[in-house]
């Protein structure tokens, strides 16, 4: 039987890449399949290839594991290919944020939503429709796991603008998970949230106890009247503004509404802790690689990232369960446009990755939605194509902004100091 091949590109990074380790090594379904690392930097790579093939003398898994700085040189034969890349992050980040604040507009986080998200999203997408364009040639019928942000926009260019099959994977139904839990008074194990929206920008359409079925929404509405104010502040507003309550967080719900800022004065991620955090995880993974010092068993437990876990299911047929998939829309969430590329719960197997069709959302989250929706549209397709006139409708559209002067004023100098990394608006 063919080994399963699964290739992860920019798997170095210490996020992406632990959680790589900690996932391939607790998936036994997988054990025997080929594990290809590729990363652009080399000593980072070295150092997770070792800690891989450190983990699989101990685990006895049976991988094949190998790594590579080209992965033109790997992607033949790839049945999965894992996406976890970003265009100078932190730096890039940081001036996201600063134009747009120059300009008076209240970004709470930049990265997904809001002129920030505009460019990040740009950014991006060359090296990534670089990477499908190889794909297509050399695995065209691999199946494509994205992680990069702004996940919905990245899976759009995908759809959009090739032949590869996408899937986008993000953890933030896990901040609803907790909320749930704080009011509910219950463990995360004990229930089943099913959500539905855009990536970032999900609400609760189902509230169930994973045993018995009960409908647990009645309990937390009444629940909500009581509870503490000051936790997710904003999420509590829309929910009693809009009547469902959303998942991701008042950070990256944030990022989509012009009001945030009222709710949250926090401007950015905490970039200090950030980089301290990821600094952690490179460290563990150096710690892995070290043979002369004893495996922490307990650091390889699984990371709550899904990327494996699809991979299994399409592989081995699971039927497996996802609480949240970025797909096209086709009629998934009924009162949006079947372009959009929609966050719901989906099913894996052999087919790929289904998304369960959940109706429509309440008309008013709907409208906020759909307007995202179609900023998403003009944003993919002026960063594919060069389009100035798209780009500056995006800005005009976005509902994070401060007017037209303003957009005008973002657009021109962040094209001009971001020149090197949008070539396609240079040509």
């Amino acid at each position: 039987m063919k080994k399963t091949r699964i290739v992860m590109i920019g798997a170095g990074s210490g996020s992406f890449g632990l959680s790589c380790l900690k996932d391939a090594f607790t998936t036994p379904g997988l054990f025997g399949s080929e594990l290809v690392f590729v990363d652009l930097d080399a000593a980072a790579l070295g150092r997770v290839v070792r800690a891989a093939e450190r983990l699989n003398r101990e685990y006895g898994a049976g991988y094949v594991v190998s790594g590579t700085t080209d992965r033109r040189e790997v992607l033949p034969g790839a049945d999965f290919v894992i996406l976890a890349i970003a265009v100078q992050r932190v730096e890039m980040w940081k001036l996201d944020l600063a134009v747009p604040l120059k300009y008076g507009v209240q970004h709470v986080l930049g990265e997904n939503g809001g002129p920030g998200a505009i460019f990040h999203t740009m950014r991006n997408i060359p090296p990534i429709l670089a990477i499908c364009r190889d794909m297509e040639r050399l695995c065209p019928d691999a199946l494509l796991v994205n992680f990069t942000n702004p996940e919905s926009r990245i899976c759009r260019a995908v759809q959009r603008y090739s032949s590869v099959r996408v899937v986008g994977l993000c953890h933030q139904i896990g901040r609803g998970y907790q909320f749930v839990s704080r009011v509910l008074g219950r463990p995360e194990a004990e229930f089943e949230i099913k959500a539905m929206g855009l990536n970032h920008f999900t609400w609760i359409r189902d509230l169930r106890d994973r045993t018995t079925g009960e409908d647990l929404m009645p309990e937390f509405t009444a629940r909500m009247k009581t509870h503490d104010p000051t936790d997710e502040p904003l999420s509590q507003y829309l929910y009693r503004a809009f009547g469902w309550m959303p998942t991701p967080g008042d950070g990256h719900l944030g990022e989509y509404v012009p009001y945030a800022h009222e709710f949250m004065t926090k401007r950015g991620p905490e970039f200090a802790g950030s980089l301290a955090w990821r600094m952690g995880n490179v460290d563990r993974i150096a710690e892995i690689a070290d043979e002369m010092r004893p495996l922490d068993a307990g650091l390889i437990v699984p990371s709550g990232e899904k990327a494996f876990a699809v991979c299994e299911g399409v592989a081995r047929n699971t039927h497996g369960w996802l609480d949240s998939a970025n797909l096209r829309n086709d009629g998934l969430i009924s009162n949006l446009p079947d372009d959009a590329i929609v966050e719901v719960p989906a099913v894996v197997s052999s087919l790929g990755v289904q998304g369960v069709r959940m109706g429509p959302l309440p008309e008013g989250i709907a409208g906020m939605c759909a307007l995202q929706a179609q900023v998403q549209k003009l944003n993919v397709e002026a960063g594919a194509e060069g389009d100035r006139a798209k780009l500056f409708q995006a800005l005009l559209l976005e509902p994070v902004g401060n007017g037209s002067v303003a957009a005008k004023g973002i657009m021109d100098e962040l094209l001009a100091l971001e020149k090197d990394l949008l070539p396609q608006f240079h040509a």
